[in-house]
C-alpha cells in the first residue's frame, strides 16, 4: 500500500499540469509550493494532506490508501 506519490506526478494526477515536461519545468522554476514553502524538487514525496500551490490554486492530497 503506497501512501506517498511524487510531487510531478501529483500535478499530473490532479490535472494542474498536462504533462511531466510542464511539471518539471514550473517545479524547476519555484511556481509551485507545497505546505506554504516554494518546492524545487520534483521528486518530493507527498502524503495525504499535503496541501500543494501551483500559480495560485491549490490542491490537497487525497485518496492516496486504496
Amino acid at each position: 500500500m503506497d501512501t506517498t506519490i511524487k510531487l510531478d506526478q501529483f500535478l499530473k494526477r490532479a490535472g494542474a499540469v498536462m504533462s511531466g515536461g510542464e511539471a518539471k519545468h514550473l517545479i524547476q522554476e519555484g511556481a509551485v509550493s507545497v505546505n506554504g514553502e516554494v518546492e524545487t524538487r520534483r521528486g518530493r514525496q507527498l502524503h495525504e494532506g499535503d496541501r500543494v500551490v501551483i500559480e495560485g490554486e491549490a490542491f490537497v492530497v487525497e485518496g492516496l490508501r486504496r
